[in-house]
């Protein structure tokens, strides 16, 4: 009951709507507009204005025909990440990618507009449901900003799905915690051809404090990443200043912590090399950490309702739907943390963060097949 070309034009037409992270407001008025036409009570709340961005998290209540079921959470997020202005898709053999200067905004466009169609096709066929909440965020690129600041208690589901991860058939109940890390390093200024011997250039202590820190893959359950390096004022001056942002990840809490406090040791013993004297007062490099907690991890049972629901839906469509522990982190973090059972499911989308990000549209309906039939089965059980 999918209509696949209009969930293709739909995905199409929002990937055509620029959307980068504090900037949702053209997609967020398109999706209340369709939330609104499908009889969804809709509201748009104030987390936007709480950050500093152009519109607030999009929120639709439907009222379900099938009464005493267990309402269901149905959300992805609007944004995209940069460069994501000005996408351009282009579609060859049901692959849809950007033309190349672009991220596509698969991630997470498909599951918006698979969300969009589902509901649809419930209404335009009658079909069972529960009650429905969807919630369309905003700033999940950013660190799932937009959950963090929705309020949960308007919500009457407390289970559900986030459609925003990659492979069809796979349903992710882990994913990691995070640190977000900034580390401002400071050196000592001066002319770089004239007494370069009286600075202490922060991005040489930086450098060397990279060059031993492990980053990326640490193993099968952390990865760490520096992702920013701000610093210099110009070619002729030994800079003063350097700051580096980063973060790691791990879905074990003391290995999150110890690759945090290593990266930090890295850049500290980094420091303590460079010292110079001057006028008989001896000025050393510094290393300042800032260090927060980004998201804490998800960890959902398989056990749990809605993991039983979607393998009884995968069961109904001849699909084995099976659980997977993935290295991102996504608003499914957040809603556990706020006391619902919410996993996430796969949407198709591949390679993303990247301009060669990519989607078969086959692997797009096949997901929208399957969160229909999960809406099915949560409403008559079968």
């Amino acid at each position: 009951m999918i209509q696949r070309d209009r969930l293709k034009e739909l995905l199409i037409a929002l990937i055509r709507i620029d959307s980068i992270s504090r900037k949702e407001y053209a997609i967020a008025m398109r999706l209340k507009q369709e939330m609104e036409e499908l009889g969804g009570e809709v509201w748009i709340d104030d987390a936007g204005e709480k950050i500093g961005g152009s519109v607030g998290n999009v929120i639709a209540h439907f009222k379900g025909n099938v009464p005493g079921v267990e309402p269901l959470l149905l959300s992805a997020h609007m944004d995209t990440v940069v460069p994501g202005e000005g996408v351009a898709p282009v579609l060859k053999n049901d692959i849809l990618r950007s033309d190349g200067r672009t991220v596509l905004g698969g991630d997470d466009k498909s599951g918006v507009a698979i969300i969009c169609e589902v509901l649809r096709v419930v209404r335009e066929n009658q079909l069972p449901c529960s009650d429905i909440d969807v919630v369309f965020t905003i700033c999940e690129e950013a660190g799932l900003v937009g959950a963090k600041l929705l309020d949960t208690s308007r919500l009457r589901a407390r289970m559900g799905l986030v459609l925003d991860s990659d492979s069809v058939g796979f349903v992710f109940t882990k994913a990691p915690a995070a640190n977000r890390i900034e580390f401002h390093i400071r050196g000592l200024e001066a002319h770089a051809g004239v007494c370069p011997e009286k600075g202490i250039s922060a991005i040489q202590v930086a450098g060397e404090g990279i060059s031993h820190m492990k980053l990326g893959r640490i193993d099968q359950e952390t990865t760490a990443n520096i992702g920013v390096i701000q610093g210099g004022m110009a070619v002729n001056i030994i800079p003063n200043s350097v700051v580096l942002k980063g973060e790691a990840r791990s879905h074990r809490e003391e290995k999150l912590e110890r690759q945090t406090r290593s990266m930090l040791e890295a850049l500290e013993a980094a420091a303590a090399h460079h010292a110079v004297e001057i006028d008989g007062e001896i000025q050393r490099a510094t290393v300042e950490a800032k260090i927060e907690r980004d998201y804490g991890a998800m960890n959902v049972s398989d056990e749990s309702a809605i993991i039983q629901l979607v393998k009884a839906a995968g069961r109904r469509l001849g699909r084995e739907i099976k659980t997977l522990a993935t290295g991102g982190g996504c608003d499914a973090n957040i809603f556990n943390k706020k006391g619902l059972e919410v996993a996430n499911l796969s949407t198709g989308m591949r390679d993303i963060h990247t301009v060669n990000e990519w989607l078969n549209l086959n692997d797009l309906y096949a997901s929208a097949e399957i969160l229909l039939e999960i809406v099915r089965v949560n409403a008559t059980g079968a």
